[in-house]
């Protein structure tokens, strides 16, 4: 009796079928819901809000110029904004429904993570050439070498898809998408105001100094600062690894989570 195996090929095209699919229909959706056009404000706005009122200031410290100060904020901010809208793509996949008429179909549990996460990285990307720009028109320019700058933008797209993931994992535990922007959208403002991103650490009250100082984003901001001008360091760069490195256990965890409560 010959006994016939799964024809693994046809499976794996059927597979790649349903996540060119699943991402085609995000892609769809970013451009329909206007993510894009919001990918472009929102470091336009940031740096009209504060390069223009604060560039006069900023730049009378000695050694300082504040477009080149402000660009890691901008991009991280630009970041932001991107996990803003990854969790709530994925929170809305579960209050209309979709993510169980997706459980009913026969493809893998991961696939509409992995469609989800496709979508960020597009997003990601749009988002980070939109900040790039607005830094540029500003005045800023990377003093580091080649290796320096693409080091400065694989610390913004690790952080981005890191965030990606948590977003993600919050949108499929949230219960509806208001408590999704209010957990992911409040944080990121918090932490980026209370950061060595718009000002130096020396203009905050001496109490909330050690917070600032050692917090995500302002170790975020000291890593891309040294690899714009070309003078990175390990002790400068291992607190931006570590934190990495939390975040990454941080959305695998919640993403865990998240999955076996859409799967329930």
């Amino acid at each position: 009796m010959t006994v016939h195996e799964p024809d693994t090929t046809t499976a794996q095209i059927q597979t790649r079928g349903q996540l060119a699919a699943l991402t085609s229909r995000g892609l769809s959706g970013m451009v329909r819901n206007g993510e894009i056009i919001f990918a472009l404000i929102s470091p336009v706005f940031l740096t009209v809000c504060f390069y223009l009122p604060l560039r006069s200031i900023m730049d009378q410290t000695p050694g300082m110029d504040y477009a080149e100060f402000l660009m890691p904020i901008i991009m991280l901010q630009s970041v932001g904004f991107m996990a803003s809208s990854a969790a709530m793509r994925s929170s809305l996949d579960g209050t209309k429904g979709i993510s169980t008429r997706l459980r009913a179909l026969p493809i893998p549990t991961s696939l509409p993570v992995i469609a989800r996460l496709a979508t960020n990285t597009a997003l990601l990307a749009i988002s980070l050439a939109c900040a790039t720009i607005a830094c540029l028109v500003i005045g800023w320019r990377p003093h580091g070498g080649p290796v320096d700058t693409v080091g400065l933008y694989l610390v913004a797209v690790v952080v981005g898809m890191l965030m990606a993931l948590i977003a993600d994992a919050i949108g499929l535990l949230a219960n509806s998408p208001e408590a999704t922007s209010q957990a992911l959208t409040l944080p990121i403002l918090i932490l980026g105001m209370l950061s060595t991103g718009f000002v130096p650490e020396s203009q905050f009250p001496s109490w909330i100094a050690p917070f600032v100082r050692n917090q995500p984003i302002s170790q975020f901001t000291n890593s891309m600062r040294a690899l714009n001008e070309g003078n990175v360091t390990a002790s400068v760069l291992m607190p931006t690894v570590w934190w990495c490195i939390g975040l990454a256990v941080a959305a695998v965890a919640m993403m865990y989570l998240g999955v076996r409560k859409v799967t329930r």
